[in-house]
């Protein structure tokens, strides 16, 4: 089952985890809420669905300014060669569409099937920023708090700091 946005919301709030939201027209690209993120103070995330070549799911949740080579990804992340994951495969795990993929969507996969790999770079800063489920709205909550989010949806993080991986 899918969760709603009041949903995630009444997640966090069991957790004790202090959020604030704000709508605003949907965007599908990190260039396109440009506008928006500069209303937004923290890290603005972009965030990849993948797959590798034996079936394994991953989701990144990365700095929006962080360069991510995915033909090289797969040797940083000690797994197989890696590819976008299907639109299909990512509504039925996390419960999102394209252009909504979110660390928040870890709700939804339930058990646990996905590898979470979160950005250093994203997690220097106080505050991280998510889509609360649909690319509609922004939701901010400490990055601290990000994590343990994602443990109790039973999603260990794993940091990896993309820059030092970059081939020069």
């Amino acid at each position: 089952m899918t969760a709603t946005r009041a949903e995630l919301f009444a997640f966090l709030d069991g957790l004790s985890i202090k959020h604030t939201t704000m709508d605003h027209r949907p965007v599908f690209t990190v260039e396109e809420g440009e506008d928006i993120k500069a209303q937004l103070p923290g890290g603005h995330s972009k965030n990849l669905f993948l797959k590798d070549k034996k079936g394994a799911f991953i989701l990144i949740s990365a700095l929006g300014s962080t360069e991510i080579r995915l033909n090289q990804l797969h040797k940083t992340l000690g797994c197989a060669r890696l590819s976008f994951g299907r639109a299909e495969l990512m509504e039925e795990i996390l419960g999102v569409t394209p252009g909504s993929v979110t660390a928040f969507a870890l709700i939804n996969d339930q058990p646990a099937q996905i590898r979470f790999i979160l950005d250093t770079a994203l997690m220097a800063h106080d505050i991280v920023n998510f889509h609360p489920l649909k690319n509609d709205a922004t939701t901010a909550i400490a990055s601290d708090d990000l994590v343990r989010f994602a443990c109790a949806t039973g999603h260990e993080p794993e940091m990896v700091d993309f820059t030092a991986h970059q081939a020069p």
